[in-house]
């Protein structure tokens, strides 16, 4: 008899095993390392009231939208030079869900 095939994790599942250790996911707590990610998607970069951002974010002219998520998931230096972040993931299906649930908190 075999065993049924693991379910993957969802998004929230995977934000709060990769992401919640330096983002929270709602404006009741303070701010960690990183700032809130609430309503992340269609924000510019660099732009969360209360939060003291690197000087490469006070450069960045860009809004968050899923093909900058995806970039920066992937590798943060390589869209803002110096930023520090150090979580890259590699694997586009977990991108996708840690994506999918941020757009649930718009």
């Amino acid at each position: 008899m075999s065993l049924p095939a693991a379910k993957p994790p969802d998004g929230a599942t995977l934000f709060q095993q990769q992401c919640a250790t330096c983002h929270t996911t709602n404006r009741s707590e303070p701010d960690r390392q990183g700032p809130s990610l609430v309503k992340i998607v269609g924000r510019p970069a660099g732009k969360a009231d209360g939060f003291r951002y690197s000087a490469g974010f006070a450069k960045a002219d860009f809004i968050w939208d899923d093909a900058k998520l995806d970039a920066w998931l992937a590798n943060p230096q390589q869209i803002i030079p110096g930023a520090v972040m150090a979580y890259r993931q590699s694997k586009p299906e977990t991108r996708a869900a840690i994506i999918a649930y941020l757009k649930e908190l718009n």
